[in-house]
């Protein structure tokens, strides 16, 4: 039994949650998301609470219903308070700047990098090496920053890069000359 899927959602009174065929449509005070539900899950809302069921009858059914409850809670939780995810630049000469949609990026390269955002994804810049995205979609958001991080992943004899602010380097030592 899938112990995530088996726990209710809990809908605050801003969320409007509505069902259409198989689709799911949340609605709340800072925007909205929709999601294609698959075949075997089935929703279930009462009093404010929403349960994701199926019919356990396989393991792949019991995995989408963790999954979608997953899902949906993420999509809740975007609509209500949104999600934020923080990028650092670290180098010599290494800068960002926002110009309208796109995101600046000065890392190291002959020619500064141009990342258009993706809508529905804000960036602010704050002492020209913080990046902090912002958007109510989780899984648009982390694949934003992920994008942003390929353009220069941090290296791990110096560090330089751009990484995530939670994320730990493990640094390797150099080579020592003259060693016999």
């Amino acid at each position: 039994m899938s112990r995530i899927g088996k726990q209710p959602v809990q809908l605050p009174d801003k969320v409007a949650i509505t069902l259409d065929g198989d689709m799911i449509y949340v609605k709340g005070p800072k925007g909205n998301l929709d999601r294609k539900l698959h075949p075997a899950i089935n929703i279930e809302i009462n009093d404010k609470v929403l349960n994701v069921k199926t019919d356990n009858s396989d393991k792949k059914k019991m995995a989408l219903q963790g999954l979608f409850r997953s899902l949906i809670f993420n999509m809740v939780t975007g609509v209500t308070t949104g999600y934020e995810k923080k990028l650092l630049l670290s180098g010599i000469g290494y800068r960002a700047e926002t110009k309208g949609k796109n995101l600046v990026l000065n890392v190291g390269y002959s020619n500064p990098v141009d990342f258009e955002l993706p809508d529905g994804i804000s960036a602010t810049v704050d002492k020209n090496t913080e990046i902090t995205l912002t958007s109510i979609d989780k899984e648009l958001l982390g694949q934003a920053a992920a994008n942003i991080r390929a353009i220069r992943p941090p290296e791990p004899y110096k560090g330089k890069g751009i990484m995530y602010s939670d994320e730990r380097i493990i640094r390797k030592a150099g080579k020592t000359a003259g060693k016999d």
